[in-house]
């Protein structure tokens, strides 16, 4: 299963906090057109067969299709010159 830091999970927790989102409001994470990139996006609800990975007080949702591929992974977030940036890390 894919693991959160801590780092990350204060970023998500940043993101979904908005006043015009609901509680449920997460970040989700799916496979791009090519099959080949992630997409990032904050999304009010997960989709029906999203798979749920917690993140402390935030929530991150995994796309169907992304969960196999993110087995065994890290989700860690920095700030950046463009803003907030995620990488994903192979667990020890």
């Amino acid at each position: 299963m894919l693991t959160i830091s801590e780092n990350a999970q204060a970023v998500v927790k940043g993101l979904t906090d908005a006043e015009e989102l609901p509680d449920t409001a997460g970040l989700r994470l799916a496979l791009g057109p090519d099959q080949g990139r992630l997409e990032v996006s904050v999304v009010p609800e997960p989709q029906p067969t999203d798979v749920s990975v917690e993140a402390g007080t935030g929530h991150v949702y995994l796309a169907e299709d992304a969960a196999p591929m993110l087995e065994g992974q890290m989700l860690d977030a920095a700030q950046t010159e463009e803003g907030v940036g995620f990488t994903l890390t192979p667990q020890a």
